[in-house]
């Protein structure tokens, strides 16, 4: 691998020969962690976690002085994860142009959410995108159509690695003089910190006197700037000291049974992805009983802290090995970390139980109906579940293949269904809905194959089966 890097180096252009040493420098210590890593937990070292390494939520203290919150608001830093396309979505560019409500994209929301808590306390909280090679260029453009909105946004790319040949475990590159983009991968969140250093805005936002920073996914609707939190970790109680990185965590449902969790593992705090779970025992990691809480990947920083252990170089991540198969039929993998994954380098890093509603992400278009419907309500870019719902649960949306992308999606319903009092809904097969439909309790829709199933408009559906074939036209 030595010699291919520097092979490879020998290709570079000269005005890109810092920016790829310093890549390569990086993708290089990435695949010697990957050399030396066991690939899974020994499951016996597993602890017990801990008292107080989770806390509740209702736990932390509230302010409602004014003038305290825009003090503690001004050592934030807001930074969303903006890497990813929509491709599973079947969409082109940046998952965050994807629109979400009213011609809002995530995008729109976000910059909502930050301009009103600006506009609110009169302060000047900053919002920061970390792209990838792949998002960069076309959130350049969108941006531009914000530039009278009250809000400093700063971008910055995470770095660029070589895709692995999995039988040789070389790089399938074979010159930097090119842009050959199949053959280069973003790696993961976990490489935000060391991105976010090199980028500079780390060392700028020290010097603005910003202490911590609030990190989530875009796509994350409910990861919306918590003040409670806020002030638990720059006002820590007097026997306390202030953590230097906290992960919001929440309860596990059926849905969530493949996210991760946090464990005591060598007397640290870490965070078991499921990739890291022996064969024999990834049943017992998906149980509730045992692991109830999954992290949301909403992760607060010091930034001082942050500095320190990229600078001594003690981030230490487990490595995720990602294979994928690219179209020109060649097998390979990529070395990714996870942000959350470096809770165990951080010190006194605690975890905090937060309400589900602070987990609202969009990962398949059966997500996207949720948010789009009645459900929810929408404030300055804040989503919230409608006070008009009688229970605080998200009903169970599962939507056939025929809705995966999202162009297919939005054709298959001319209105967005009722969903107030819906507990599960599945639809499977050529299903269409019309305007005004209202859908309550359990519903299953499965129309077989060669069948076509028309939902009329104006319909009620409550607790109901419908299959087979159902054509109802207006004339």
């Amino acid at each position: 691998m030595e010699g291919e890097l520097a092979s490879l180096l020998n290709t570079s252009p000269d005005a890109k020969l810092d920016h790829y040493k310093m890549e390569l420098s990086g993708f290089r210590n990435l695949f010697a962690r990957f050399l030396r890593a066991k690939p899974t937990v020994d499951w016996s070292k597993i602890e017990p976690l801990p008292e107080g390494a989770i806390r509740p939520y209702k736990s932390l203290g509230t302010v409602s002085a004014k003038d305290i919150i825009a003090a503690q608001l001004r050592k934030l830093v807001v930074v969303k994860l903006n890497g990813g396309l929509g491709t599973s979505m079947g969409c082109k560019g940046p998952k965050s142009v994807i629109s979400v409500r009213n011609d809002l994209t995530f995008l729109d929301l976000t910059m909502q959410q930050i301009q009103t808590l600006n506009k609110t306390y009169g302060v000047d909280v900053p919002l920061v995108l970390m792209n990838s090679f792949n998002t960069n260029e076309d959130t350049s453009k969108v941006l531009k159509k914000y530039s009278n909105v009250k809000v400093s946004v700063h971008t910055f790319s995470q770095s660029q690695y070589p895709r692995i040949n999995r039988e040789t475990l070389l790089p399938i590159v074979k010159s930097l003089d090119g842009d050959d983009n199949e053959c280069w991968y973003p790696p993961g969140h976990g490489n935000f910190y060391e991105a976010f250093h090199n980028s500079g805005l780390l060392d700028k936002f020290i010097a603005d006197g910003k202490e911590y920073c609030f990190l989530s996914n875009i796509d994350n609707m409910g990861a919306t700037v918590d003040l409670s939190i806020l002030n638990f970790v720059l006002n820590p109680q007097a026997e306390q000291e202030a953590p230097e990185f906290l992960m919001e965590v929440t309860d596990k449902t059926r849905a969530d049974v493949k996210g991760g969790t946090l464990i005591q593992y060598e007397g640290r705090l870490m965070l078991l992805e499921i990739a890291q779970v022996p064969k024999d025992y990834v049943d017992e990691f998906k149980s509730i009983s045992k692991f109830r809480i999954f992290n949301t990947n909403n992760l607060w920083a010091k930034l001082s802290a942050m500095k320190r252990v990229v600078t001594e170089n003690k981030l230490e991540m487990e490595v995720i090995v990602n294979p994928k198969h690219l179209d020109r039929g060649l097998d390979v993998i990529q070395l990714e970390t996870a942000a959350g994954a470096a809770i165990k380098s951080f010190r006194g890093a605690v975890g905090v139980n937060v309400p589900r509603s602070r987990f609202l992400p969009v990962k398949k278009t059966s997500d996207l109906l949720l948010l789009m419907s009645n459900l929810y309500d929408i404030d300055n870019g804040s989503l919230t579940l409608s006070h008009q719902r009688s229970f605080p649960t998200t009903p169970l949306v599962k939507l056939g293949s025929s809705f995966d992308k999202v162009k297919d999606y939005l054709g298959r319903f001319n209105g967005i269904p009722d969903l107030l009092e819906l507990d599960h809904l599945t639809v499977s097969g050529d299903v269409w809905f019309g305007k005004d439909v209202s859908l309550k309790g359990t519903v299953i829709i499965i129309a077989n194959h060669g069948d076509r199933i028309d939902i009329p408009p104006g319909s009620i559906l409550e607790n109901k089966i419908v299959s087979g074939n159902l054509r109802i036209l207006e004339h």
